[in-house]
């Protein structure tokens, strides 16, 4: 046991301090054994005094928090407001330690050495076993963030699972009435052409838009909640993107749009019948973003690990950078016609390939759309 009446240096090698107590110094008395094990456990320990000044601690505990003199503070340096959650943190420690139970703080956002973590702390009062009394405390450090990211996942294919259910639903409920509808609607407009009644047409063509409009909203929420993908023959992928071009022929005219491409040939042949839709998407999002023309550069490589890049740069106005996550969410939308399902749908796809599909702001201007594609899983 350490002479209580001599100071005691401790593992950390930063403060010095008297002990007191003779239980409070039998406890840190771990011997080589006991600090070899504290120092191999897979999360953060740190053993602190009735003042909140650290006397123990373990490298773990060191790489999750920048630890300092005193627990609260250590606690403090990770969030916006130091000096405030310094008080909150010095404040519930010691309100634990009076009470002598322990404490669990679960989700604690800490930013340190450039990345934030979400940590689970867990308090435990070292008790003086006579006076049943809390002479210190001790807290283990947990990086949950993995975790917590999975859940969070799990969470969000659960929500998703059940989007995709009520839109299949609904969208089977609407599909033939919507299609009788339609039926008549185009009889109507025969029959009205056929009398010369100028008015009675257009105000049929006009339902009959607004009808078509739906029908494609069904047809996106069905493609949505399938969760499978075509398989065709094999194609290049840029005589994909071709195809995609010729469909939006007189659409790329009228916006007076400028196709640039720039394709890599010798890329191997891929079984992706469901890329034509991403693309697709893609495509008409970039004209979305340019009605009073512009270019949009297209662009397709090879990458060493074997993966298909496809590039769609174009020189509309770009988006909100707090949009760059959400516009890849079901019925997340900035167009006043949009179901958005689009984005949504080409994610979904491109993740069933394994691949990844990401959008960025350029400094030209203009947004760049970029498609992922690992050649195993398509070809």
């Amino acid at each position: 046991m350490y002479d209580s009446q001599k100071p005691h240096q401790v593992n950390s090698g930063k403060i010095t301090i008297q002990f007191e107590d003779q239980h409070m110094e039998s406890f840190l008395s771990l011997g080589l054994l006991g600090r070899s094990i504290v120092q191999l456990l897979p999360m953060g320990v740190v053993v602190f005094d009735s003042d909140l000044r650290v006397v123990e601690s373990n490298s773990m505990a060191a790489n999750l928090i920048e630890l300092g003199d005193y627990i609260d503070k250590s606690l403090a340096k990770g969030t916006d407001n130091p000096e405030k959650a310094g008080l909150e943190w010095s404040e519930k420690l010691k309100s634990a330690l009076a009470a002598g139970q322990m404490r669990r703080f679960e989700g604690v956002n800490y930013v340190y050495n450039g990345g934030s973590r979400l940590l689970r702390i867990i308090f435990t009062p070292i008790i003086e076993p006579k006076a049943q009394k809390a002479l210190a405390g001790s807290i283990l450090i947990e990086d949950i963030t993995e975790k917590a990211d999975i859940q969070m996942k799990l969470a969000k294919a659960e929500r998703l699972a059940a989007i995709g259910r009520h839109a299949s639903k609904i969208a089977h409920e609407l599909n033939s009435p919507l299609d009788g509808v339609l039926r008549y609607i185009n009889l109507a407009a025969r029959i009205v052409e056929q009398a010369d009644l100028t008015k009675p047409k257009e105000y049929l063509d006009r339902s009959r838009q607004a009808l078509l409009r739906m029908v494609q909203i069904l047809s996106e929420l069905l493609e949505f909640s399938r969760g499978n993908h075509t398989q065709l023959e094999y194609s290049n992928i840029e005589q994909i993107i071709e195809d995609v071009l010729r469909t939006a022929d007189a659409k790329t005219e009228k916006l007076n749009i400028q196709i640039f491409r720039y394709y890599t040939h010798d890329i191997p042949k891929i079984r992706g019948g469901s890329l034509f839709q991403v693309f697709c998407n893609i495509i008409k999002n970039a004209y979305d973003a340019m009605p009073e023309g512009g270019q949009l550069h297209i662009s397709t490589r090879l990458e060493p690990d074997n993966t298909i890049v496809a590039e769609f740069r174009d020189t509309g106005k770009g988006f909100a950078p707090e949009n760059k996550e959400a516009m890849f969410e079901p019925f997340f939308t900035t167009k006043e016609k949009g179901t958005g399902l689009g984005l949504a749908i080409c994610k979904d796809i491109v993740e069933r390939y394994h691949g990844q599909i990401t959008a960025e702001n350029s400094q030209q201007g203009g947004s760049i759309f970029t498609v992922f594609l690992p050649l195993a899983s398509i070809s």
